[in-house]
């Protein structure tokens, strides 16, 4: 009888015992799962916020670069024109652009004298093909665009790539050196250049 009860008192401490061991458990398995969420929501928060501002910067692009953009707004002496001339304002037309800095020597000659020979040029037509490729009216805006009337010249770099506009600008300058009239100039050019080049420019008649 006495070992009956002896082994029931035992039996009750075992049962306690693992009753313990799986309350333990149980907290144990709680704090793991409540530490995993804390960690989950403490990386996933974070990246939510990133995904956010990529989004932002994807639907804004302009806003992204305003400071660069304040930045280089007043550089804009020197324009790239969509057919590849480039054009680029000095203070007066003994200035040439900084495109002709490399330029050979005579070359830069040539557009200082056509800075310098505007009515005689504007009367001469070129035969480049520039009348239809940029719209161009004479030889003289194979030079320059654009003449201000406070002296500022706007350059064009197309005589720079072109042979004829350069032989025709030359020719032209040195035929009026020599004494020649606007109209023996005009009518020499379309001479020398009626056969074997492009269109030329649509120049009215002298």
């Amino acid at each position: 009888m006495i070992v009956m009860k002896m082994l029931k008192v035992v039996h009750n401490g075992v049962g306690s015992n693992q009753k313990i061991h799986a309350k333990i458990l149980q907290n144990e398995q709680g704090a793991n799962f409540y530490m995993r969420k804390v960690l989950f929501l403490t990386l996933i928060f974070p990246l939510a916020l990133l995904g956010a501002c990529a989004n932002h910067e994807a639907k804004n692009p302009s806003q992204k670069n305003n400071g660069e953009q304040a930045a280089h707004g007043d550089h804009n002496a020197m324009e790239a024109m969509n057919h590849g001339d480039i054009r680029e304002a000095t203070s007066s037309a003994t200035i040439l652009p900084s495109f002709m800095k490399n330029k050979p020597q005579k070359m830069q000659d040539i557009y200082l004298a056509v800075a310098q020979n505007r009515e005689l040029l504007e009367k001469i037509p070129c035969y480049c093909g520039c009348g239809e490729s940029v719209g161009h009216m004479n030889n003289y805006d194979c030079y320059i665009h654009e003449n201000h009337k406070d002296g500022s010249v706007v350059w064009d770099d197309h005589g720079t790539k072109c042979g004829v506009c350069l032989d025709i600008a030359e020719k032209a300058i040195q035929a009026k050196q020599q004494g020649m009239s606007v109209k023996q100039i005009r009518a020499m050019i379309d001479q020398q250049y009626k056969t074997g080049y492009a269109k030329p420019t649509p120049t009215p008649e002298v």
